[in-house]
């Protein structure tokens, strides 16, 4: 059973999404993946968000662009966290998106994170579901220890040759 639904209005925003998937699978995260269209099927958007709950998910990523309703819908329906993803635009760089998805009426809050901001929507489904979770809260501090590290060595490697030979 996925303990994270994944969903996006549209295939083009595979790439964000796709990064919110990566961080789930390293951390051993189940979910479930769909492309639902707010807008032009909303009879299918809302069996996926009243049936989410039943399917076991205690956390839905929703990503969307431009009007980017999807977020705020299954907040709306579902009643357990929903983090917002806004997309990034031709027309508007995504502030669009991120206007739609963070400004949420009083009752319907939506966690989001920056303009295609992928990882880190996976990386806060999973903190969010570690709070009752020992085992995935000790990955996701191995997981900030090994980003710890990364930057460490990424400065000794510098101080070693110098800003010009990086």
């Amino acid at each position: 059973m996925a303990q994270v639904g994944i969903v996006m209005g549209s295939d083009s925003d595979m790439p964000v999404m796709a990064k919110a998937a990566e961080i789930l699978d390293r951390l051993g995260v189940s979910y479930e993946m769909s492309i639902i269209s707010a807008h032009r099927e909303p009879d299918e958007f809302f069996a996926y968000a009243k049936s989410a709950e039943e399917k076991g998910f205690q956390v839905i990523i929703a990503g969307a662009g431009m009007a980017a309703h999807l977020p705020g819908m299954c907040a709306a329906i579902f009643p357990m966290p929903v983090i917002g993803i806004p997309m990034h635009t031709t027309s508007l760089g995504g502030r669009d998106s991120l206007y739609s998805i963070v400004q949420m009426p009083a009752g319907i809050p939506v966690a989001t994170v920056a303009i295609n901001g992928g990882a880190n929507a996976g990386l806060l489904a999973a903190k969010i579901l570690a709070t009752s979770d020992a085992a995935l809260l000790q990955k996701l501090k191995d997981y900030s220890r090994d980003l710890k590290e990364q930057v460490q060595a990424k400065d000794k490697r510098l101080q070693e040759t110098g800003y010009k030979n990086y």
